[in-house]
């Protein structure tokens, strides 16, 4: 096949598109700022991080146990006290006014309770229409009254061993099961470290699928496409020559944005670059596939970009760049085996976050490069019989 393509051709159709890409403003545009733009988003503003929850507390014991339970929910990273009531009345209208996000109210007896061995009860009251935020509440409280519980324990023993030691008995110790997480690979936890690999993915398809659709359909809309189809160039020399620019611009966008999480978000590269930068290719040429097809259906570029839109949207969504797709029915699940970035996000954060190699992520790289010459082989064809 490749002694039937000329790659003097191929060169020259190569320098053309580059020159005609970056003589245009709006491609320009396209190439340089959707990078930035996205960094900035989800590098910094897309945090699942849950963190100085807006809260109030309704303190009805008013006791020293109850002033430093609340103390130890004011020095917690995650709720940010900013309002004391006296009674529950306004909590309704805090919460729908967006005042407040959880009211904590620690009820009667709670230190005569804690005392007498019973249960203290402390409820909690929040605002469930965002169900991440409200499950985080719950998980933090409950951390909070056990760590509470624990020390309140630890002085009533350390108390008893004070008077056992003075009338000289023997010490009281009580056996227990301590729970020790380890978390490998996202030590931090930081939703930070999850999105910003992703985002190599996500900005490669969007930018190159605009791209190429864009520079084909400008093409139609010229009217230049008729004088490439009365040249010697074959439609495999058109192809290439007219998607080759943008594999060089999708790599190079991948280097930049890996060197901005590397150097400037401080996400370490924990893997071979050589095997993320073969997975880039392969998924780069995967999306210039998708986007000569869409130039095949379209007919001008603003059709064009509403295509891609079109299919960018649900393929960033089930792809499991923002929600996992265990999560998701059966059968969405098994459509997302025909999304490539699916395949290529777990590339991405497994070298990027896990280090880990190609005995791994075989599976992924050959579902990548199976699906990728399906859709190029595809496009191609349909791109020959649109120009025929």
């Amino acid at each position: 096949m490749l002694a039937f393509i000329s790659f003097q051709k191929v060169f020259q159709m190569l320098k053309k598109e580059l020159s005609q890409t970056f003589r245009d403003p709006k491609l320009r545009a396209l190439i340089f700022f959707p990078p930035l733009l996205q960094l900035i988003i989800f590098g910094y503003a897309v945090n699942l991080d849950v963190e100085n929850i807006k809260t109030a507390v309704i303190d009805k014991d008013r006791t020293p146990m109850s002033r430093e339970f609340i103390e130890t929910i004011k020095s917690n990273k995650y709720f940010k006290i900013v309002k004391y009531y006296e009674s529950g009345e306004k909590i309704e209208s805090d919460i729908d006014n967006g005042n407040i996000i959880c009211a904590i109210s620690i009820e009667k007896d709670f230190m005569k309770n804690i005392e007498t061995g019973k249960t203290a009860v402390v409820q909690a009251i929040h605002d469930g229409t965002d169900s991440n935020t409200s499950t985080m509440v719950i998980n933090y409280l409950n951390i909070i009254g056990m760590k509470y519980s624990k020390g309140v324990q630890q002085k009533k023993i350390n108390a008893m061993n004070m008077k056992m030691a003075a009338a000289g008995g023997s010490l009281i110790k009580i056996g227990g099961i301590a729970a020790e997480p380890r978390t490998w690979f996202n030590e931090t936890l930081e939703s930070r470290n999850f999105f910003v690999p992703g985002i190599v993915g996500t900005i490669i398809m969007l930018v190159t699928l605009m791209l190429t659709s864009m520079a084909v359909v400008r093409e139609k809309e010229i009217g230049t496409i008729e004088q490439l189809m009365v040249t010697p160039i074959k439609p495999i020399e058109i192809i290439l020559g007219k998607t080759m620019p943008f594999v060089i611009i999708g790599l190079f966008q991948a280097f930049l944005i890996i060197s901005v999480a590397y150097f400037w978000f401080n996400i370490e590269i924990k893997g071979s670059l050589l095997l993320l930068f073969a997975g880039i290719l392969i998924f780069i040429i995967n999306c210039l596939g998708i986007g000569v097809f869409i130039s095949t259906i379209s007919s001008t570029q603003q059709q064009a970009m509403l295509v891609t839109t079109f299919f960018f949207l649900p393929a960033m969504t089930l792809s499991g760049f923002m929600f996992p797709i265990s999560n998701m029915p059966l059968f969405v699940q098994l459509f997302t085996y025909l999304i490539p970035l699916r395949y290529f996000l777990v590339i991405v954060r497994g070298i990027f976050l896990k280090g880990v190699g190609f005995e791994v992520l075989q599976e992924q790289y050959i579902g990548l490069s199976v699906l990728t010459i399906f859709i190029f082989i595809f496009a191609v064809k349909r791109f020959k019989k649109s120009i025929d």
